[in-house]
């Protein structure tokens, strides 16, 4: 009897430590174990790095977006005119420079020429695009209408299209979006851009680049800025024509030079009157008009319209 209970109780030992066994065995089949620590901070740090790296390429998107600059009518107060002239240049974004693009026989992009000073105009005219002068033409003939602003950016400056003038020394206090400024204090204009407002503009500025938003330069040669008129408010205009055609001090051919028209520009005269007779173009006229914007005289050989002129006044 001894014997037999010792056997009992050996075998229901040893039954209660298998038991015991296989109920640690399940529960730990039963429930994952926890992952290494070192495994649980690799994983961490990998989706902090993704994290990261994708903040520093938003963040890196939208510093390269603001360097571009937003081209758009960035300040109220301009007509409808001006905001479509804004609104015509900023479509030509990214398009070439090209030294003397845009003066073709239509507004719109034409490709340009060498210019002998720039190295860097060697490709121009394989490029079709814009000079300065040429994307101001555009987008004024775009948003008025016409083509209201033929010839360089000196013409442009001193267009009979012009309502009002700002100085160097008003910076872009009293300027809208619309306005041209200039450059060239020092002589002819040499560079003009159109104002965006927040001190921002849009430029074909030189060859090798393309057209662009920039902040506005008001040091240097600034010359200042002028505002456009309505086409119903620019009384007394007229065209010339012919290529290359020269104004004067006075109203005489061998009186010195002022201005050079390359091309067909919009000018504004103020009266007209009988002076030296001059031959050209198979033509002989003792007309001359005068220009208030160039402080100079014209034969009237080279202004589209009569002999004498119809509707403008005899200067005294």
């Amino acid at each position: 009897m001894t014997m037999r209970r010792t056997a009992v109780a050996a075998a229901t030992a040893a039954l209660t430590l298998l038991a015991a066994w296989g109920g640690a065995h399940s529960a730990t089949a039963a429930t994952p174990a926890p992952a290494p620590a070192a495994k649980t901070a690799k994983a961490a740090k990998t989706v902090e790095t993704a994290k990261t790296a994708k903040t520093a390429k938003t963040a890196k998107t939208a510093k390269t977006a603001n360097a571009a600059g937003t081209c758009a009518v960035l300040a109220p107060g301009a007509s409808a005119v001006a905001e479509k002239a804004v609104a015509a240049a900023c479509e030509q974004i990214g398009v070439w420079y090209t030294w003397g693009g845009g003066h073709g026989p239509q507004p719109g992009p034409t490709y340009g020429q060498v210019d002998p000073s720039d190295p860097d105009s060697a490709h121009d005219p394989e490029r079709l695009g814009f000079d300065c002068s040429g994307l101001v033409r555009y987008a004024y003939a775009r948003a008025a209408g016409g083509d209201p602003l033929t010839g360089n950016a000196h013409h442009q400056f001193h267009s009979p299209r012009v309502q009002q003038r700002f100085t160097a020394a008003q910076a872009t206090g009293p300027l809208l979006p619309g306005d041209l400024l200039a450059w060239g204090s020092g002589g002819p204009i040499h560079h003009i851009a159109i104002y965006l407002g927040a001190g921002k503009m849009v430029e074909a500025r030189e060859s090798g680049t393309r057209i662009t938003v920039s902040d506005v330069r008001l040091d240097g040669d600034y010359a200042g800025a002028v505002r456009i008129a309505p086409p119903a408010a620019a009384p007394g205009t007229f065209s010339t024509w012919g290529t290359d055609v020269w104004t004067h001090r006075e109203p005489s051919a061998t009186s010195p030079r002022v201005h050079k028209f390359p091309g067909p520009t919009t000018v504004r005269i103020e009266c007209q009157k009988h002076a030296e007779p001059v031959t050209a173009e198979g033509y002989t006229n003792d007309a001359w008009s005068y220009l208030p914007e160039y402080g100079a005289w014209i034969t009237n050989i080279y202004i589209k319209g009569a002999a004498w002129l119809d509707g403008v006044r005899t200067c005294p």
